[in-house]
């Protein structure tokens, strides 16, 4: 690059972008013009990248993200090869339902932790995959480490898609912002939801009392959630229920469901106890809660994708005794 760029050895080994800024990008921003030109990069990306010096504009260095551009310059962008991620790479069984060189979608086992936090530094989803995907991530944010767009709890089985670029991660998330992911859950909870169908609307923040825990609050606190529910098979003292979320707040489908008096059997935050005998006889331990469907539009080919995963072995088994009880 010139400009008086002094060349380091990571610097000779970055992959340089070029390219020519359409004349309609006249009054832009130059991180919004960047990502306009190079699509793979997401905006956040680009607006580190420039802000690092690693962007020129006619042949001289801009630092400046918020720079308004005249249309049609000549960009060039030098990507630094991505930082190992922080996490360390296991050899974790998983199974991959969908991949591709963008994305891929994961059924997940109850037990296991998406992202490794205080507790749980390693043996977790994010670990297996950084594995998994040795050599094929891109780098999200400049790091070599898959995008974790949603999550589910540990003991939540089911599906979940990860990122394996920064434009996909980006991509997804957008749609999860916008609640355009299609997301059903099935639960099994304790009685009779009546009536058989609903919409639950609340706003949900961590509990004052608990912080472990999180509660329903009144607006302006907490964070708008919106979760529909339909029964789909009355059991003895319980139900099976499927709930699709317009929202994906943490813990909402057991926080809703025990808010209006149904909360999942064996979950041992919400559940009180209910069927608890069951739950010991089976050796039961976790929420009765399974992502079973998940349902986007691939952010790079926009194909709808839509997948869909059976109730586990434990959960099947808990039917089984709730429909014999």
């Amino acid at each position: 690059m010139n400009g008086g760029v002094i060349h380091t050895a990571q610097e000779e080994a970055a992959d340089v972008r070029s390219a020519a800024l359409a004349p309609e990008a006249a009054g832009w921003r130059l991180d919004r013009a960047l990502a306009a030109a190079i699509p793979t990069l997401s905006r956040e990306r680009l607006k580190a990248l420039v802000s690092a010096g690693a962007v020129e504009v006619d042949g001289r260095m801009e630092r400046d993200p918020a720079r308004k551009m005249k249309g049609g310059e000549a960009v060039s962008v030098a990507i630094p090869p991505a930082r190992p991620a922080e996490a360390v790479s296991q050899d974790i069984p998983l199974e991959i339902r969908f991949e591709d060189d963008h994305l891929l979608v994961v059924d997940k086992p109850a037990g296991l932790v998406v992202h490794p936090a205080a507790g749980n530094l390693d043996g977790t989803l994010v670990n297996a995959l950084l594995h998994h995907c040795a050599g094929r991530l891109s780098g999200i944010g400049g790091v070599a480490r898959p995008g974790i767009v949603h999550r589910i709890d540990k003991d939540t089985s089911g599906l979940l898609v990860v990122a394996k670029t920064d434009r996909a991660h980006t991509g997804l998330a957008a749609q999860f912002a916008k609640h355009s992911i299609g997301r059903r859950y099935l639960a099994v909870v304790s009685g009779l939801p009546v009536p058989p169908a609903g919409r639950i609307e609340t706003n949900l923040a961590r509990s004052e009392q608990n912080r472990q825990k999180i509660a329903v609050v009144h607006p302006p606190r907490g964070k708008h959630a919106i979760t529909h529910y339909k029964l789909l098979e009355p059991l003895v003292k319980a139900s099976l229920v499927e709930c699709r979320l317009e929202t994906g707040r943490t813990h909402q489908v057991r926080v809703h469901m025990a808010h209006i008096g149904h909360p999942l059997v064996g979950d041992p935050v919400y559940g009180q106890g209910r069927l608890a005998e069951v739950c010991k006889r089976l050796g039961f331990h976790r929420q009765a809660l399974h992502a079973a469907q998940l349902k986007f539009e691939h952010p790079i080919s926009k194909d709808i994708l839509s997948f869909e995963s059976p109730a586990p072995a434990d959960i099947q088994q808990l039917l089984t005794a709730l429909r014999e009880a």
